[in-house]
């Protein structure tokens, strides 16, 4: 499904986990670069505000559903995909890198450097021949595009990195991801928000019988509904709206 971002559309790409682990595989072992991000009703609404963002979104690859809302307007527009959040991305990517021979790096902003080094140091001992090549947190106040992020492009190139899992929150996971793109060309960027803290154990995931219910996000609420509760108000506001499009855009498909 697309979806309508002001002066422009984000489309879903990749329908499953089982597709976006092809789709890596292949372009890692051409050696050919790409950027993966995971779309959900917060990014949407950043999209419709924030040109920078809608531009960094666009220069991205590999789209999957980050989020059940997602999922489900995309099959009453007539689409079929499969809830890809980035959190359960990172451990079968580091799977197809580690087969490959391929080194990854972890950037993560919130993220402290003990932090990456514990999820790193997890995933290592979990995956067999996976190697973490790269483990930077830029300082407060990163700018993506700048030149703290040029510098750490250039630390993850030195490293010999060929796949970045990017944990700076949206929408400056995005951007710098897009930015790298750009920069270094045979390089794969995936933006992954919160999930090297999971494996790192400084957040707790939703229990799985919560994620299973489609409510990790009122899990998420309940910690934090200070920075979390208008967030929620603002996705809660937009959905009328793409219930909307996404019903039109199944009429108009059907013959």
């Amino acid at each position: 499904m697309e979806f309508h971002t002001g002066d422009g559309a984000v489309r879903v790409n990749v329908p499953d986990l089982a597709a976006l682990e092809r789709a890596v595989a292949e372009r890692i072992d051409a050696r050919a670069g790409f950027a993966v991000a995971t779309l959900n009703l917060d990014h949407l609404v950043k999209l419709r505000s924030d040109q920078g963002f809608r531009a960094a979104y666009a220069a991205h690859d590999l789209v999957t559903a980050d989020g059940n809302p997602i999922v489900w307007l995309s099959r009453m527009a007539g689409r079929r995909v499969s809830l890809v959040p980035g959190s359960d991305a990172i451990l079968p990517l580091v799977h197809v890198a580690a087969a490959a021979g391929a080194p990854v790096g972890f950037v993560g902003f919130g993220t402290t450097a003990p932090a990456l080094d514990s999820a790193a140091d997890y995933l290592e001992r979990r995956v067999p021949g996976l190697r973490v090549a790269a483990r930077i947190a830029p300082a407060m106040g990163f700018d993506p595009e700048g030149d703290a992020a040029d510098a750490v492009l250039d630390a993850l190139e030195d490293a010999g990195v060929r796949l970045a899992f990017v944990a700076l929150g949206a929408p400056k996971q995005e951007r710098f991801a897009a930015h790298g793109r750009r920069r270094l060309p045979g390089m794969g960027f995936a933006s992954i928000g919160a999930g090297l803290d999971f494996f790192a154990g400084t957040q707790v995931r939703a229990p799985v019988p919560v994620r299973a219910a489609a409510m990790e996000w009122a899990w998420r609420a309940a910690g934090d509904p200070r920075r979390l509760g208008p967030r929620y108000a603002a996705c809660a506001a937009i959905l009328p709206g793409l219930v909307t499009e996404a019903i039109e855009m199944r009429r108009r498909s059907e013959p």
